[in-house]
């Protein structure tokens, strides 16, 4: 990059008898024909886009189907959804219970079993889909998962017994997996250059306002016509999204070229002006099927689980990547406890009589402005992986003293609005925690870092972390003493992110080829989606071919 290639030299027409027909209006070269690792560098900004896309109304997308999935995950643990269990009482009067837990008569065990099916399908899925999104362009596979996800809602609603709906909730979480795995890539591709941690902010803010929005939408369909009408409502509301994803001509992500064997190469070297599209049916641009030496490209040797370990591999040796994770994980363990345990630790603490609107409505408030403020914050300190790991270090310090000092206090009155500045300064992390993981691995590798963050920080975070507390609360019987030894688990998360402030980082995020487009570049240039060129962009090459310039 900055070295400038000579200009291609006019096609000798002595030299050529099968000399094809041009247009008055446009010339042909001979230029080299791209590699596919040119095309998989070239920014997705600068890539030809679907008609109806645009960066804002990516982000729209993405975060409409985000809430969704999270009002499915705050539905399910609703009361006018779950339910409660049938009762008796020692006079042999029965009651029928509600909900899910009522109609099928399930013990709580069973009842917690649904919850972790969904995770085990979204744990075993994530790794898989963005395997695959090195060989299907990920748009599509995100169109697969949220039809799955679809299919698995409706299948929820009709459920007849325990093992069919945890059948159900566990293909949720399959389908889930895909967008949990690369919509971030694809919201980090497109945000301007100067705002990404903000969108990624934004992005993220959909999960504590989804789980709210759950609980109060469960509730209420739960109450007025029927559980299985909030599975029902919640798939139609998604349908439109999946139907988006399978059948609209899909975007491309940076560091992947998807177009098929008998397809041409998807980039704007290869995409047509308007008034050549007739030259560019007669063979004139480069495909798999005219290289040099006239073959199709061969299948890879490498089998999909081989590619997997091998680029696993390279994730665990990136340092910067994993210390993030470490520091998630243990970030995501006092959530996840916080999230279980608060409200009953409200309850027998400070004797709230409405200890679940209280923790809820701390929780929305203090996750949607602190994961907002977190992204904006980056965005004005210069989005650099070391300044991530600053942000994240010292938000994280002073958000768990907040709420440390928030237990301590004995009175209701004190403890709200310092665990309230405590959760807000800790979900500030969100937009930061993600663009390291982002930016610390190579574009093709996006897809598996965030899969992999996911598995980590659920297997190791917030999947062990509420029956290890109840463990702890057992044994010692003082909840003040054991949300206390809770949060001093932030202590050591920050730590962690902080090890990483002193680490040599490098922002990977474009390193797929030797020719790269930068961010800085990027932003100077001219978006695709404003103005179409006929210019062509000059990469890496291997053979030659005809193009219309």
């Amino acid at each position: 990059m900055g070295k400038q290639e000579p200009a291609p030299k006019p096609l000798d027409d002595s030299n050529s008898t099968n000399k094809p027909k041009s247009n008055p209006n446009t010339s042909l070269v001979d230029v080299p024909a791209p590699t596919d690792m040119a095309i998989s560098s070239i920014p997705s900004s600068l890539l030809p886009q679907p008609s109806w896309f645009t960066a804002k109304r990516l982000l729209a997308v993405f975060c409409v189907i985000n809430l969704i999935n999270y009002v499915d995950r705050g539905t399910i643990a609703s009361n006018g959804v779950n339910g409660n269990r049938r009762t008796c009482t020692k006079a042999g009067t029965c009651s029928s219970g509600s909900g899910i837990q009522g109609e099928f008569n399930l013990s709580n065990f069973q009842d917690g079993v649904i919850s972790s099916a969904f995770m085990v399908g979204l744990l075993v899925a994530s790794p898989i889909f963005a395997s695959f999104a090195k060989s299907v362009n990920p748009f599509r596979l995100i169109g697969v998962g949220l039809t799955v996800w679809t299919i698995a809602v409706v299948g929820c609603g009709f459920s007849i017994n325990f093992w069919f709906i945890a059948t159900c909730r566990m293909l949720v979480g399959v389908g889930e997996a895909s967008f949990i795995s690369l919509a971030a890539p694809f919201i980090d591709d497109n945000a301007p250059v100067a705002q990404k941690t903000a969108w990624l902010g934004i992005f993220y803010m959909c999960i504590p306002t989804g789980v709210a929005l759950g609980y109060v939408y469960g509730g209420l369909v739960g109450d007025h016509l029927s559980w299985r009408w909030a599975f029902w409502i919640e798939a139609l509301l998604m349908l439109p999204f999946a139907v988006l994803g399978l059948f609209m001509k899909p975007l491309q992500l940076k560091g992947f070229s998807h177009t098929g064997s008998k397809k041409s190469l998807t980039s704007p070297l290869t995409t047509c002006p308007e008034e050549a599209v007739s030259n560019c049916s007669n063979g004139l641009l480069p495909t798999r099927e005219n290289s040099k030496d006239g073959s199709k490209d061969a299948p890879s040797n490498l089998n999909e689980l081989t590619r997997f370990w091998k680029d696993l591999k390279v994730l665990l040796l990136e340092k910067i990547y994993v210390i993030n994770v470490l520091g998630y994980i243990a970030y995501n363990f006092v959530i996840g406890a916080y999230s279980y345990w608060g409200p009953k630790a409200g309850y027998n603490i400070y004797h709230m009589k409405n200890a679940d609107m209280m923790f809820g409505g701390i929780t929305v408030i203090s996750g949607i402005f602190g994961t907002l403020a977190g992204g904006f914050v980056l965005d004005r300190m210069t989005s650099t992986i070391s300044n991530a790991f600053k942000l994240l270090s010292v938000a994280t310090c002073l958000g768990a003293i907040f709420c440390f000092a928030a237990f301590c206090f004995k009175s209701l009155y004190a403890f709200i609005p310092l665990f309230a500045i405590g959760e807000l300064l800790v979900f500030a992390t969100q937009g930061p925690v993600n663009y390291v993981c982002l930016h610390s691995v190579k574009p093709s590798l996006r897809p598996l870092s965030m899969a992999m963050s996911t598995v980590s920080i659920h297997i190791f975070g917030d999947v062990p972390s509420s029956p290890l507390v109840g463990v702890v609360q057992d044994h010692i019987n003082n909840w003040r003493a054991t949300a206390l030894m809770l949060t001093t688990i932030l202590f050591i998360a920050s730590g962690i992110w902080f090890i990483g402030i002193f680490l040599h980082s490098v922002d990977r995020s474009d390193e797929d080829s030797e020719d790269q487009i930068s961010d800085a570049e990027r932003a100077k240039s001219q978006p695709l989606l404003k103005e179409k060129s006929t210019d062509s962009i000059e990469v890496p090459v291997e053979s030659s071919s005809y193009m219309v310039v």
